[in-house]
């Protein structure tokens, strides 16, 4: 009979997990796309490179799909089943409620196995390429598109206006090219009446044919009166642009493989072990920097200290020459500022190495925590669902959302305290964990003991007997 409800149960939780999976995946999608749509849109990216992006940022978006969708899951079969009136049968049948979750956490721990799987093997590449082909992207110049009455300046070195397009596309009337090259200090313009606009075959050049116009070329140097002007007429004339720099150029890989992001567990620990050993040499190499020029530190302890007392003077350039205080001073002055200037970049250099540490230590911990998150939001959604014992989408969506919002943000202060160095990486990125876990033991204590805590009529009831208490109260006295 248990393993008959254990596959009862794991079939309920199938199915909306990978519904809300996909729902979620496909919002989380769309939420990127809405924050890049500008540098995206315009690009003429054809079909099968917007597919590979779209796919690589799919992949990228699996470790925060999955734990919303198992939590949305967990709530809507325990709430259906609550709904039914399934749980108060299951539970009379002397079924503890720990024991009807059993199935779904030891599938929830295999979600957090293949989710850290993921993370660790899948998201690292799928980052690689996604960050690539959106740096590609993004530095890509618009689409070609040369609009009636507008000057056109995306090919390099010319500018273009074109009075009037026919329906077609490709006839065109009052053109005007021009063109500067600053290599020459030459400026060149070109008029016609109309011409026709066509694109070659392999979509690398832009072909103007003209008719009836004039080419205009200035010759000399800038700001004199050495120049000389050009006119030559034309009955048809031919002017052809590069349209290369509009092609979608393929960065390597290798330009983004050291980033903290792209790197797997291994990679990240044998980074943090080399960032760990250069902060901790910055104190020998400063020591050593100090030493070198403060020659008098190796004498601190020596017999000059009596000495001075005996003398009983508070400043060093009472005991000088007049004839050598100046130099003495001087020569002071700049060992003083040269070391200052050697301690500031020692400084700047430890504190970026400390930044990169935390970055790489954020990584490798995030790795983690995103994949606990899966079972800490099972631990909430499957007692919530039997509390509630609402099914559908309209109840469980409004409490997922709710707790996956406490969650998201807690995940994003704790990468913000972070990076601003206020907490370790430990505490950071681990605050969403030990803060909703204790949540999810409160709510799997209050469902075993069949709480009230989202009834309504529960609430009502009370506190309608509390008003009547008090009017019984008022009466008596």
């Amino acid at each position: 009979m248990i393993k008959k409800l254990d596959k009862l149960i794991v079939k309920a939780f199938i199915g909306p997990f990978i519904a809300t999976f996909f729902i979620t995946l496909f919002v989380l999608v769309l939420q990127f796309f809405w924050l890049y749509i500008d540098d995206i849109v315009g690009k003429g990216l054809d079909l099968l490179t917007i597919a590979r992006f779209i796919l690589y940022v799919c992949a990228t978006l699996v470790p925060l799909a999955l734990p919303l969708a198992v939590l949305l899951s967990s709530i809507m079969t325990f709430g259906n089943l609550g709904e039914t009136f399934e749980l108060v049968a299951i539970k009379s049948a002397g079924i503890p409620l720990l024991r009807f979750m059993q199935p779904l956490f030891i599938t929830s721990l295999f979600i957090c196995g293949i989710a850290y799987l993921f993370n660790n093997y899948i998201i690292p590449v799928a980052q690689l390429k996604m960050q690539t082909m959106k740096y590609d992207i993004i530095v890509s110049k618009p689409a070609f598109d040369i609009k009636e009455g507008v000057f056109y300046d995306k090919i390099d070195g010319y500018i273009i206006k074109i009075g009037k397009k026919e329906k077609d596309g490709a006839t065109i009337h009052d053109i005007l090219i021009f063109q500067h090259n600053y290599s020459l200090l030459q400026d060149f313009a070109t008029i016609a009446e109309s011409g026709k606009m066509t694109i070659s075959p392999d979509k690398k050049f832009l072909e103007f044919n003209l008719k009836n116009g004039w080419n205009y070329q200035v010759k000399g140097p800038r700001n004199s009166i050495n120049t000389e002007l050009i006119r030559m007429g034309f009955v048809e004339y031919k002017k052809v642009f590069d349209l290369s720099s509009f092609k979608l150029n393929k960065t390597d890989d290798s330009a983004f493989k050291n980033n903290y992001q792209m790197l797997n567990m291994r990679q990240l620990g044998t980074t943090i072990d080399s960032i760990e050993h250069t902060t901790g040499a910055y104190r020998k190499q400063s020591y050593g920097t100090f030493r070198s020029v403060l020659r008098t530190i190796p004498y601190l302890d020596s017999p000059w200290k009596a000495q001075a007392l005996v003398l009983k003077t508070d400043s060093f350039q009472t005991i000088l020459p007049d004839s050598a205080r100046r130099p003495v001073l001087e020569r002071v002055f700049n060992t003083v500022n040269n070391l200052k200037s050697n301690f500031d970049l020692a400084a700047i250099a430890y504190e970026n190495d400390r930044t990169n540490l935390r970055l790489h230590l954020m990584a490798w911990h995030e790795k983690i925590t995103m994949s606990i998150a899966c079972l800490v939001l099972f631990l909430i959604g499957a007692p919530l669902g039997s509390i509630i014992r609402k099914g559908g989408i309209g109840m469980p969506l409004i409490f997922a959302v709710i707790f996956f919002v406490i969650f998201f943000l807690l995940n994003n202060f704790g990468r913000k305290f972070v990076k601003q160095d206020v907490m370790q990486p430990i505490a950071g990125m681990w605050m969403a964990t030990y803060t909703l876990l204790p949540l999810g033991i409160f709510l799997t204590y209050k469902a075993m003991n069949d709480s009230q805590l989202f009834n309504k009529e529960f609430y009502y009831r009370y506190f309608r007997k509390f008003l009547t208490s008090g009017k019984k109260t008022s009466k008596e006295a």
